[in-house]
């Protein structure tokens, strides 16, 4: 049976290297990954990119299936010169919020019509952006200068002129990692966080961002414990999906997990995924494209559920028709807007 007519199974996956083996294809004609994911192993040249994710696309008979990417700029970029812009991350532009709040809105939408340009060249429909985690002092700095500022409001401003940037371009933005990664003190690819502040502070600070772009059409969860919610990481929380996630902050869009090869987590990685589909999250996504930890992940995962495929139609529809872009232009804007920053 070809893979179109099967169910598919609610999972986003990478592939080793720029090409597709005979294995991944065979593999993923037989699993039907809803999508794929891309990291810097798999980039060389535009034309092989684009390739690839038509190869991609290929396997599972479907053209519209979801391709993935991190692309925000900084030390985050899987698309990098000399074929691809070198963006900049999110603190030059939450330096200029602080002196000029709207020239930083414009500059960094501007900055995300740009990468999203880049993207839709290549097939690429999804980008793993913006951060929204509000980062306190002492914690680790896997998210440091990738954030949009210290506090709350201005990061919800910033998230939303990227959520804006890439809709424009006809790519869909994931905000993460919901409900917050700003406060762990630890790398959740190393380690597992655990985050022991009250909730009244997590709802004061942590939250609002992610309530105020609760209409974003994907969200990315957090491997991090929050004490005074749960003991589980929220990626396999059913009371952190169900009572924060869904409930408090008001996220009904496509939620997929964080990568389910990082060290936060424990078990089989069959184990992880069914966790994270029953704790409530719509798609597991599963980074490294090691082939035995995919067959594993595809073992423990479930089909696509109903109300996951409603939310990824109603994702897809938000995408905007782009409009004219003199990109030669505009990066030059955003370079003049953050001179200084």
């Amino acid at each position: 049976m070809p893979a179109s007519d099967l169910p598919p199974a609610a999972a986003i996956l990478g592939c080793s290297g720029p090409a597709l083996t005979d294995g991944e294809r065979r593999f993923f004609a037989r699993v039907n990954p809803v999508g794929f994911i891309l990291f810097a192993r798999n980039i060389a040249t535009p034309a092989q990119v684009a390739a690839l994710v038509a190869d991609l696309r290929a396997t599972v008979g479907r053209a519209d299936a979801p391709v993935l990417i991190d692309q925000e700029g900084g030390r985050v970029q899987r698309l990098k010169p000399p074929h691809w812009r070198k963006a900049p991350a999110g603190a030059p532009f939450a330096r200029l919020a602080a002196r000029d709040p709207a020239a930083a809105v414009a500059a960094l939408r501007l900055n995300y019509r740009l990468i999203g340009r880049e993207l839709a060249a290549l097939g690429i429909d999804v980008d793993c952006a913006p951060v929204l985690d509000v980062p306190v002092a002492g914690a680790d700095d896997v998210i440091g200068d990738r954030a949009l500022g210290a506090d709350p409001v201005m990061v919800a401003t910033l998230g939303r002129a990227v959520v804006d940037g890439l809709l424009d371009e006809g790519v869909l933005p994931v905000i993460k990692h919901i409900p917050g990664h700003g406060r762990a003190m630890v790398d959740s690819h190393h380690a597992l966080p655990t985050v022991h502040a009250a909730r009244a502070d997590l709802e004061a600070q942590d939250f609002p961002p992610f309530r105020a772009l609760a209409d974003a059409p994907w969200a990315m969860t957090a491997h991090v414990v929050y004490t005074a919610i749960d003991d589980l990481p929220a990626t396999t929380s059913a009371k952190v999906i169900g009572e924060v996630i869904r409930g408090l902050i008001g996220f009904d869009g496509v939620l997929v997990s964080d990568d389910l090869s990082m060290k936060a987590l424990g078990g089989g990685f069959d184990e992880r995924a069914r966790r994270a589909l029953e704790a409530g999250c719509d798609l597991v996504l599963h980074c490294n494209g090691d082939m035995a930890e995919m067959e594993a992940v595809a073992a423990g995962t479930l089909p696509l559920c109903d109300i996951a495929r409603e939310r990824l139609a109603r994702a897809a529809a938000a995408k905007r028709r782009p409009g004219n872009l003199d990109t030669a232009a505009a990066a030059l804007k955003v370079e003049r807007a953050l001179a200084g920053a």
